[in-house]
């Protein structure tokens, strides 16, 4: 393993131990508004701060919260709560996102952890995602469900037009709130969409595990789908125009 993921999964097991039993009342305050826009609670700084010991060895760390923390040629990009609003909430689908960006901009390396189910992935540039728990030793090879009947939009409820397309389309989806685990389990989903502005923080790690998936990317819009037919079928659907991978 990466001495890279070596880190993020010490990381990862630190901030779930912190989370266990729940929140306490200063893990849930808010204080800040942090780089990324959104207001920083307890819990996202008290990751970040984990995430800074281990993982700031490896260079500059952009973080969502406290934007950039150090030094060095390559670059952190880090959501250090991917899906904040859901872990206050008590909603069971929230984690982590972390990816190595090489010094000519390049993503090389990611991790991504769901802390609700103790899963964790990682993905170094061209080879096959792994997969395990933070329980684990040992990770596997990352196995997509065959024939997956659902697909993933993200911040759906901001754009009733496009459900509205993909229901005649007959495509199902869910929008479950964190956007680096569901670009994730795009590998086991139908499809993955986003529609609106997105941040690097939110993307970089997740979108090195869809690097083999086709995939229509434009500043506003990005589809992912397994299936080439599903993909055209929901960009001409939606009318989106440029940005074709």
């Amino acid at each position: 393993m990466l001495p890279f993921f070596s880190a993020a999964l010490t990381a990862n097991r630190a901030i779930a131990r912190r989370i266990e039993g729940g929140l306490s009342s200063t893990q849930r305050h808010k204080s800040t508004v942090g780089a990324g826009g959104d207001v920083s609670s307890g819990i996202d700084l008290e990751a970040e701060a984990l995430f800074v010991e281990h993982l700031g060895r490896f260079g500059t760390i952009e973080s969502e919260e406290s934007g950039r923390i150090g030094t060095g040629e390559h670059t952190i990009l880090l959501d250090p709560i991917d899906g904040s609003s859901n872990l206050l909430t008590g909603f069971p689908y929230y984690g982590t996102s972390a990816a190595l960006i090489d010094p000519t901009g390049t993503p090389i390396a990611a991790c991504i952890c769901n802390l609700a189910t103790g899963e964790i992935f990682f993905k170094e540039r061209g080879e096959t995602p792994l997969h395990g728990t933070l329980s684990d030793e040992t990770f596997h090879r990352f196995t997509p469900t065959p024939d997956p009947e659902i697909g993933i939009f993200e911040r759906a409820y901001t754009h009733p037009d496009a459900v509205d397309a993909l229901g005649k389309m007959g495509l199902k989806f869910r929008a479950p709130g964190a956007v680096a685990l569901s670009l994730v389990y795009a590998l086991r989903a139908r499809y993955f969409l986003y529609v609106g502005e997105y941040r690097a923080y939110d993307f970089a790690a997740g979108l090195l595990f869809c690097e083999d998936m086709p995939r229509v990317q434009t500043e506003e819009v990005v589809v992912i789908a397994r299936d080439r037919d599903v993909l055209d079928e929901i960009v001409s659907g939606l009318e989106i125009r440029s940005g074709a991978s």
